[in-house]
């Protein structure tokens, strides 16, 4: 078996090589509209439009902040083949939840929960899969609710993604150089007797109002 230590250098290092490659490929640059930085534990809730959305929402952290964060994503095509699984696991630390509630052997937000409780933050999309539409964001689903309920004083921070889908289309292996920004937003939390109706809207417009397209001043 090999050594958990040995596993998290080789993570830090991972993290450290795709940041390079994400910002020589991209340019990204992380606005900090609504917060800083910070050492307090959060989940970064975003847009999804490509595979390499958290590879850039991760580049865009301090390197502290991004070796104690984690991707959560479907095991369903991460654990599809070898490779896959080998970059999910051992290379990038990712989170891997069950999504098909029949077939599923483990409740995901208990997955999630525990790698909260083992000191780690988030990067969530609460969209629960990739938009391909030509809509600015799916509906959300249940996830960021029962999240922000379990684990009230963890921090919900939005995060609009901007241009992914266009460097990483569905389909390809090799991406399209063309420049990216990930905008975080003010966080968020959920409260008290706060329907879950209520606060996921509430939710999705905070991630909204982050986009370009929105009335907010994001231009730089």
């Amino acid at each position: 078996m090999a050594d958990p230590d040995s596993h998290s250098v080789l993570q830090i290092f991972s993290g450290m090589v795709l940041a390079f490659f994400s910002r020589a490929i991209t340019g990204v640059r992380p606005i900090w509209s609504g917060t800083v930085p910070s050492r307090k534990q959060r989940i970064y809730f975003a847009n999804h439009t490509s595979h390499g959305d958290f590879i850039l929402l991760s580049s865009s952290l301090p390197l502290g902040e991004r070796a104690r964060t984690r991707a959560v994503a479907g095991a369903d095509y991460w654990n599809s083949n070898r490779l896959r699984r080998f970059i999910a696991t051992r290379l990038l630390g990712t989170v891997l939840v069950e999504r098909n509630w029949i077939e599923r052997s483990e409740d995901p937000l208990l997955v999630m929960l525990r790698a909260i409780d083992s000191g780690q933050s988030l990067i969530f999309f609460p969209e629960g899969t990739r938009n391909m539409t030509d809509d600015p964001l799916l509906r959300f689903r249940a996830g960021l609710y029962h999240l922000a309920k379990a684990r009230p004083d963890v921090e919900l921070v939005p995060c609009w993604i901007e241009n992914m889908s266009r460097v990483l289309p569905k389909g390809t292996f090799l991406p399209v150089p063309l420049l990216c920004r990930v905008i975080f937003g003010a966080p968020l939390q959920l409260q008290p007797d706060e329907e879950r109706k209520n606060f996921l809207h509430r939710a999705q417009h905070a991630l909204l109002t982050l986009s370009p397209h929105s009335d907010g001043e994001h231009r730089d």
